[in-house]
């Protein structure tokens, strides 16, 4: 066989392609609906979805009714099955819980978290037995309202008017009944970037708390791997989101947590007035999600004046 000479030139030219055309892939199911607002996603993801947002719908039908009943009866057997039904929710929908810090003791406790999404309240109704605070706006949503309602959450007005005042002594009976409230001071939820400031006139009814503590509450993984800021919008519902879209995009993801900071407990009457209560609340809650947001080993905090 004889070796045959080739110019230099030659050799160096790269070969002819076979194919001529690019390859391009086309979607298996076009559509806005089916995008992602940040990225695309495999199909995996959206069976992923399908079969978590079925299982929720399934464990909701059926918890319901049990609910209904619980509500006829005496005791605490209704606020236990409440926080069971949150803690089955957020693991059907792939939601792990990490909680740091410890819950308070004491009846009549007002916690106070920081709010970025519906989120919220799967996640602490599955830690904390306590019942929500909500705008009245929230009873009238449907499913959502009749979940709220079965949940025993006390519906509160934006509004100031004499609704509010009648509102505020609804929350203080509740707390001079021995329950725990779980209240969003800030009044609205956000971008999951940062804490909004408390508003004073929701702590109208702290006075009449036995213990009020600080609660922080930041998503912090996705994938298994860190949240960055990145990642924030994915968790934050906000403006004017809807909870279906918002939902579908959370039930594609995997490997989602959400951390629960819970700092000191405090006496409400150990601080001088409402607003400075206000204040000191909302300066602990911020700087606690600071270092879950910024993934530094978190470490419960103490209101200012109170240690």
């Amino acid at each position: 066989m004889e070796a045959v000479a080739r110019n230099p030139e030659e050799a160096l030219k790269p070969r002819r392609q076979m194919r001529i055309k690019p390859l391009r892939f086309k979607p298996f199911m076009p559509g806005d609906a089916w995008g992602d607002i940040m990225e695309p996603r495999p199909l995996g993801g959206r069976f992923r979805a399908i079969r978590r947002i079925v299982s929720a719908v399934i464990w909701t039908l059926i918890a319901l009714p049990i609910q209904a009943i619980l509500l006829l009866l005496p005791g605490q057997a209704k606020i236990s099955f409440a926080c069971f039904y949150h803690r089955v929710l957020c693991w059907l929908i792939g939601l792990k819980i990490q909680v740091v810090g410890k819950v308070s003791d004491k009846p009549a406790t007002l916690f106070l978290p920081n709010h970025c999404s519906w989120l919220d309240i799967l996640v602490l109704g599955a830690m904390l037995r306590a019942s929500f605070v909500a705008k009245s706006e929230v009873g009238e949503w449907p499913v959502v309202g009749i979940i709220a309602k079965f949940g025993r959450t006390v519906f509160v007005s934006r509004k100031r008017n004499s609704t509010v005042l009648r509102e505020a002594d609804t929350m203080r009976e509740r707390l001079q009944a021995g329950d725990n409230l779980i209240l969003f001071a800030e009044g609205t939820s956000n971008d999951g970037t940062r804490v909004l400031p408390f508003r004073s006139a929701f702590l109208a009814a702290a006075a009449d708390a036995r213990a009020v503590q600080p609660v922080s509450l930041v998503y912090d993984r996705l994938g298994g791997l860190p949240a960055c800021r990145r990642d924030r919008p994915l968790f934050a519902w906000y403006g004017d989101m809807d909870i279906a879209s918002h939902f579908w995009r959370i039930a594609r993801r995997s490997g989602a947590r959400a951390t629960v900071l819970l700092h000191e407990p405090a006496d409400p009457a150990a601080i001088p007035d409402r607003k400075a209560l206000t204040l000191a609340v909302s300066d602990v809650v911020a700087a606690g999600a600071a270092q879950l947001r910024q993934n530094r080993p978190p470490a419960p905090l103490f209101l200012h004046g109170t240690r």
